[in-house]
């Protein structure tokens, strides 16, 4: 099992005013000081294809080409079960079918779940 917390202060091409960083042209989006600054909770399964799945290599990718937080990727070489927050999460899709074939896919929006509506 593969368990890998993203860092919080993250780059990516919005945010809030008056947190844009000045050397990038970036904002700078702290998840600790808001909750929902990944709004999507991004959820799914992985099957193996033609090749052994490798989760530390999904999480890596994951992490390195996808701005979010909370990511687990935690299965084995046949399954890998991965959850991530993201602004983004048809990347985590593409990326995913590209590895495997994905399936029981779901994709919340918190913000609106916060609000008691449906995510």
């Amino acid at each position: 099992m593969f368990y890998k917390k993203t860092p919080v202060d993250l780059k990516c091409g919005w945010g809030f005013p008056g947190q844009e960083d000045e050397k990038m042209g970036f904002n700078v989006i702290d998840a600790e000081d808001d909750q929902f600054a990944y709004r999507y909770d991004t959820q799914l399964l992985i099957d193996r294809r033609d090749k052994d799945l490798d989760e530390d290599e999904i999480a890596d990718y994951i992490t390195e080409h996808i701005e979010g937080n909370s990511l687990i990727a935690a299965g084995d070489e046949d399954l890998v079960k991965i959850h991530f927050h993201t602004n983004e999460p048809w990347k985590v899709l593409e990326y995913c079918n590209s590895v495997g074939e994905i399936y029981d896919i779901v994709v919340e929006d918190m913000i609106r779940q916060a609000g008691g509506q449906q995510g």
